[in-house]
């Protein structure tokens, strides 16, 4: 039978090269399964051969399949123990080994910032004062002179959660939070997240960070907030900073200007980040409109005071040399533990 002891030579041939169970399975069903196995094609050849041929033919026959079959056996039982031999070997613990650091966590550059503007201000006698994120139409905008016909709605681009109630695009109603539930002489400032319709870009993010105050006494002038914000703007940035005061427009304050300081990077020579100008913006403020005292029942015949708002984002941006604003909000732990 010199097809059998070649189908046997064969199969001597193929199975020392089986190493996982895929392959094994592959062998078993190539040769024993029983369909399309090999022996099994071998074993339908029976009903084709002479009477006297049949036992001899079908008992080589049943030898190859107990000779496979045992050999398949012990190739499964090798491989099963060579597969929990290398799992153990994955889940062993060498002691010898030093061990893992914990990633240790610290505050992120924002809130760094933020710590660090709160200090400033609660130094030079302001409180905090906390306000909500959700805010109402008349203390986000209306009782802040920004009526709904008002052009400078459209360069907020709010949130809207209704008709009454939004985001609110910027702390400054602050404002109107302390001056109905307190009596001045008051200084306050908000700090928190505020939310606008924005396109993320390396200087613009739909949220971001704000920081406002203002102060209501009597005979408040506009030498009281630059001397406020020199003071603040030293601390925060270097002694050696000037400020400046240009002419600009707020609905909520009037006079309004924004505040300059002059440049960190180039002592205000003149370089790239200031485009050659040697000033850098980085708040706005004024003095706060007779309106907004009107509408919190405050005579502005009586009262004055001044106010302002500065972007912590932006603060941070300057103070670590950050040249995209998304850095701040991604999470990128390569970034973040720089600081």
């Amino acid at each position: 039978m010199p097809e059998l002891d070649d189908l046997e030579k064969q199969f001597t041939e193929e199975w020392p090269g089986v190493c996982d169970a895929g392959a094994l399975q592959s062998l078993k069903d190539r040769w024993l399964g029983r369909e399309k196995g090999l022996l099994s094609q071998e074993m339908r050849k029976l009903a084709t051969l002479d009477r006297e041929a049949r036992p001899a033919f079908g008992g080589r026959l049943n030898q190859l399949k107990e000779q496979f079959t045992q050999l398949i056996n012990e190739l499964s039982k090798s491989i099963k123990e060579k597969e929990e031999q290398q799992r153990r070997l994955r889940e062993t613990v060498d002691l010898h080994l030093p061990g893992k650091p914990w990633a240790v966590g610290h505050v992120h550059p924002l809130l760094q910032v933020k710590d660090e503007i709160e200090a400033v201000f609660l130094r030079l006698g302001f409180t905090l004062f906390d306000t909500p994120e959700i805010e109402t139409d008349f203390r986000n905008f209306e009782g802040l002179n920004i009526p709904r016909d008002h052009p400078s709605r459209d360069s907020q681009d709010t949130f809207f959660l209704n008709d009454d109630y939004l985001l609110r695009t910027h702390c400054t109603g602050v404002q109107i939070h302390a001056m109905m539930q307190g009596q001045p002489p008051m200084r306050v400032i908000a700090v928190g997240k505020v939310y606008r319709r924005d396109n993320p870009d390396a200087t613009h993010s739909p949220v971001f960070y704000q920081c406002d105050g203002f102060a209501v006494g009597k005979n408040i002038t506009l030498g009281d907030l630059k001397g406020t914000l020199e003071a603040a703007l030293k601390e925060l940035f270097s002694p050696d900073i000037r400020i400046r005061l240009r002419p600009s427009y707020f609905p909520f304050v009037e006079p309004g200007a924004e505040v300059d300081i002059s440049c960190i990077f180039c002592s205000g020579k003149g370089c790239r980040i200031c485009k050659e100008s040697g000033w850098i913006e980085i708040l706005g403020a004024g003095m706060i409109h007779p309106r907004v005292f009107e509408h919190v029942g405050y005579d502005p015949e009586i009262w004055t005071g001044y106010a302002w708002g500065m972007g912590i984002d932006r603060i941070a941006i300057l103070k670590y040399g950050i040249d995209d604003i998304r850095l701040l909000y991604e999470n990128d732990m390569r970034f973040l533990s720089q600081f």
